[in-house]
């Protein structure tokens, strides 16, 4: 992602990456059918799929100003009016005079248990080459980025951030205006130096999700084994494109983790409803179809993104808080009817005998649901509400008998049920 992107809403790369990240969005509207009037559902919690570590959002001081001690407390808190956010990125400045900027968000982010991981976009200036036109780190000098990386850890760690992970390259296959990476160069880094650096390694980062860049490493042993975290962004990535079956087949003990997107666009206000409603089903298909365990977002406050500018949560920030503040760090998606009807999804997740479903529903009509949470008693489950006329509001209670219950969604809404 780059600054320049945002500046000048008629610029080439703004214009390109917002049509990307358009490209794979379904519109709201298709939903202008009334729904059918009920939908079976069946949640299982023995059949565990992938364990959540977090969702969040991004920082970048020196692109846009920081985020104030009350914005830091509305993100990372998870109170009422709180994003409950687990999860900060940050950039790798290739400047060491810009680092201390980040520090102030990334302490009180990790104090309130997130997760603090970093992405670089260039290396010093003095470690890089001009090459096709690009920018490129020279070859006798993945060593010395190798020591750069760390430098940044112990920094961090010097000033109360111990970083979770840290990222070889943001979008190497995405570089206009950073440093360009190719799938080989990044084995190359992995295999001779990635076992050097001091925390959790992520890559490769991909803008769109493009396995030509993350096959190599899955299919290189040793590269795999100094790897810990496949990132990737899905900018324009289409939901056909989540399912990634290698990484199932080779990456065993390895985390997958979607490190930034903002969706459907960068144009949009964050209020605009029901178009919010896209973030919910993103979220849900990432989870769902890609199987990831995290969801970051771009910048954490702008007029597109979670937070306004006025460090409020917008409606998009509350469809991503409706995992957030339920699906904690640790607990693992489990097996549900994930589209029991036409614009209706379904996920849910359990942390020992808790399960939380989260339902989105776009249609322009209420939507029944008829479910059973097998080996489940009986238990009253509150719930929480967004919808064009309420945010995260506290809604009518589900009633649980041997597992059965109902449960309405309403018209272009999304609702979180928490049965304890």
């Amino acid at each position: 992602m780059s600054p320049r992107r945002e500046q000048s809403e008629s610029s080439p790369l703004l214009k390109r990456r917002t049509v990307l990240a358009a490209g794979a969005a379904l519109p709201v509207l298709a939903g202008a059918t009334p729904a059918a009037a009920a939908a079976t559902v069946v949640v299982e919690p023995s059949n565990v799929q992938q364990t959540i570590l977090g969702f969040g959002g991004m920082n970048h001081t020196v692109w846009i100003s920081d985020l104030t001690a009350a914005q830091r407390e509305t993100a990372f808190g998870n109170g009422t009016n709180q994003l409950g956010f687990s999860v900060l990125r940050i950039p790798v400045h290739e400047d060491r005079n810009n680092w201390s900027r980040e520090v102030a968000t990334a302490k009180r982010a990790s104090e309130l248990g997130a997760k603090v991981f970093a992405s670089p976009w260039n290396p010093p200036a003095s470690m890089t080459e001009s090459f096709s036109g690009g920018k490129r780190l020279k070859y006798g000098s993945y060593g010395a980025y190798a020591q750069h990386l760390n430098d940044f850890t112990t920094f961090m760690a010097n000033n109360g951030v111990n970083l979770y992970g840290i990222s070889v390259q943001n979008e190497p296959d995405y570089a206009h205006d950073w440093t360009a990476w190719t799938a080989a160069e990044i084995v190359k880094f992995l295999r001779e130096n990635a076992g050097s650096l001091k925390t959790r390694v992520i890559a490769p980062e991909s803008f769109q999700y493009r396995k030509t860049m993350s096959d190599p490493i899955l299919n290189d042993a040793t590269a795999l084994a100094n790897v810990d975290i496949i990132g990737a962004h899905l900018y324009g990535t289409s939901f056909a494109n989540l399912p990634y079956p290698l990484f199932q087949q080779k990456g065993a003990g390895k985390e997958l983790w979607m490190t930034e997107v903002y969706y459907p666009n960068s144009t949009d206000s964050a209020d605009l409803w029901p178009q919010a409603l896209d973030v919910g089903e993103h979220v849900h298909r990432a989870l769902v179809d890609g199987r990831f365990q995290t969801y970051v977002w771009w910048y954490i406050r702008r007029s597109y993104g979670p937070l306004r500018e006025d460090g409020q949560i917008s409606k998009r920030g509350a469809c991503m808080a409706h995992f957030a503040k339920w699906v904690r760090p640790g607990y693992q998606r489990i097996t549900a009817t994930a589209n029991p009807q036409a614009n209706v999804y379904l996920s849910a997740y359990k942390s020992g005998a808790r399960v939380v479903i989260v339902a989105i529903n776009k249609n322009t009509s209420a939507v029944d649901l008829a479910g059973t949470i097998r080996d489940t008693g009986s238990a009253t489950a509150p719930t929480w509400l967004t919808s064009q006329s309420a945010n995260l509001a506290r809604y009518t209670d589900v009633t649980l008998s041997n597992g059965a219950f109902t449960a309405q969604l309403p018209a272009r809404s999304i609702r979180t049920i928490v049965v304890n």
